[in-house]
């Protein structure tokens, strides 16, 4: 496909899902295994109304924040396949929650090739930036 402006440069068309640099989605964590669909990335779709979309790697102080707002990261659920969460696990946030923590003073690291475009609904590209990995 040609960039329309003479030179004769082509890009290929992005496949599949593609990250907030609008780039193909890049592998978030594989161990351990995240994802909505538990696929490695931040990928989504209909029935994730959390929007899992942000790829972060998890700091023991938004470990603690999200305890108190009620939902434990840190504690294993086999039954759910989740591991427990430590220090500088790579994981897939609510795009909402990553944004209060953001306005709490404490959001982890965001790995902008992992994390999925549909996140730029709920954070500028530019707050995104400033917390890049």
């Amino acid at each position: 496909m040609s960039n329309g402006n003479g030179d004769g440069a082509t890009f290929a068309a992005v496949a599949g899902p593609r990250n907030v640099l609008g780039q193909s989605l890049a592998t978030c964590s594989t161990d351990p295994m995240t994802g909505f669909l538990r696929s490695g990335r931040c990928e989504t779709g209909p029935s994730d109304h959390g929007t899992h979309t942000v790829c972060a790697q998890v700091t023991q102080a938004f470990l603690q924040y999200t305890l108190q707002q009620g939902n434990d990261l840190i504690t294993p659920r086999p039954e759910y396949r989740f591991p427990g969460l430590k220090e500088g696990d790579g994981w897939c946030l609510c795009a909402s929650r990553w944004a209060e923590a953001v306005q709490a003073g404490v959001a982890p690291p965001v790995v902008l090739e992992a994390t999925h475009e549909k996140t730029l609904q709920h954070v500028g590209l530019d707050t995104l930036q400033r917390y890049a990995a």
